[in-house]
């Protein structure tokens, strides 16, 4: 278990960790909520040191996001839980450890680079899939 972030890091990550798994549950288009959640304005609290937003849950957030954009429903662009659930808390966790904005991150791995690279960085290390995911970026923009 990586304890380079604390208990309070952590159980953020975890928040949105569930956030993403919420939104799988209520049918939501996994890539339209990933783009459009690490884009938002509801993002950028979540990105600040501290907001009440932080710890209120993620139904709550949820609800916020939506009052802020709409999402597309499918039942066709869905992702397992646990592809949701590790992306979700990977980005948390990737902006406690770089500092970097939510919008940032997504630009360096958006939902289909979460979802190719589940299968082999969920086992990992959180910060060492984060080092990956920010090779495989770096990688992709030399080309």
């Amino acid at each position: 278990m990586d304890n380079l972030l604390g208990t309070f890091e952590r159980q953020l990550c975890d928040i949105q960790g569930r956030l993403f798994e919420r939104a799988l549950e209520k049918g939501l288009d996994c890539e339209d909520f990933m783009t459009k959640f690490m884009n938002s304005a509801t993002v950028e609290f979540l990105d600040m040191p501290y907001d009440r937003l932080q710890w209120a849950g993620e139904e709550y957030v949820l609800a916020q996001l939506l009052d802020e954009v709409i999402i597309e429903k499918s039942l066709e662009n869905q992702y397992s839980d646990e592809v949701m659930f590790w992306s979700g808390y990977t980005y948390r966790y990737w902006h406690f450890l770089t500092q970097e904005r939510s919008k940032d991150i997504y630009i360096q791995a958006n939902a289909k680079t979460m979802k190719e690279c589940y299968l082999g960085f969920h086992t990992l290390d959180v910060s060492m899939a984060i080092e990956d995911l920010k090779e495989i970026y770096k990688q992709k923009i030399r080309l």
